[in-house]
């Protein structure tokens, strides 16, 4: 007990806490991603790919999911504002001149972004999950709720403006969690950031492309 609370109070482990919760969320949005792509084969594959999710394990595998993800979340968040508190109390006098390096950009860009992520999933959740901020939802139909509910320019455009941060979350996150797991090396490093680019632009470009396509009537 005593090991584990020293990890857990360590900065290394909760960098590794949130390395490992970072790499189960990445996960999920990137699966998420793929399922909405079936949208474009119409409303009879998008509903069917929902009725699969509901049915797997009869209900119970949608449910351990999000449970999953939900522990991942709450632990990503402990960890990265206990990581922000505790430079703040290390650093309880500013620097007289603040010198702007990708560190401390990245750093500063995973801290706001993150929190406007974390309503925006709120928000989302009440839009196509439950219905509570969608102007018509049926239980059900997902397609038509995913249609109707893009119709609305507000609604796209936050969802455009939240894929954007998103992906500069996603960006740095990549790059961040994998040098705390050590996969970091100098010959791979070039590598390692073209991966993390490509990665946050295809999660990017793949969600946008859904309120977009609605807007322009491809999607009806």
């Amino acid at each position: 007990m005593i090991e584990s609370e020293s990890f857990l109070g360590s900065s290394i482990g909760r960098k590794v806490i949130m390395a490992i919760t970072g790499l189960v969320l990445f996960g999920f949005v990137l699966f998420h991603m793929v399922g909405n792509l079936q949208v474009y084969l119409g409303p009879e594959a998008m509903n069917h790919y929902a009725e699969l999710l509901r049915s797997l394990v009869h209900g119970w595998a949608l449910w351990i999911f999000r449970i999953v993800l939900l522990v991942a979340v709450l632990l990503h968040i402990w960890a990265a504002t206990s990581l922000t508190l505790d430079n703040r109390t290390a650093r309880s006098v500013g620097y007289r001149t603040q010198r702007w390096r990708e560190a401390t950009y990245a750093s500063r860009t995973m801290r706001w972004s993150g929190v406007i992520l974390f309503f925006f999933i709120v928000y989302h959740l009440l839009h196509f999950t439950t219905g509570q901020a969608h102007p018509d939802f049926v239980p059900g139909d997902v397609y038509r709720n995913f249609i109707v509910g893009f119709q609305s320019v507000p609604a796209s455009i936050a969802y455009i403006v939240a894929m954007i941060l998103l992906g500069l979350h996603l960006k740095h996150g990549v790059w961040s969690m994998c040098q705390t797991l050590g996969l970091s090396h100098p010959r791979y490093n070039r590598a390692a950031r073209i991966a993390s680019w490509a990665f946050a632009a295809l999660v990017v470009i793949g969600n946008i492309s859904f309120p977009l396509a609605v807007l322009a009537g491809v999607l009806k």
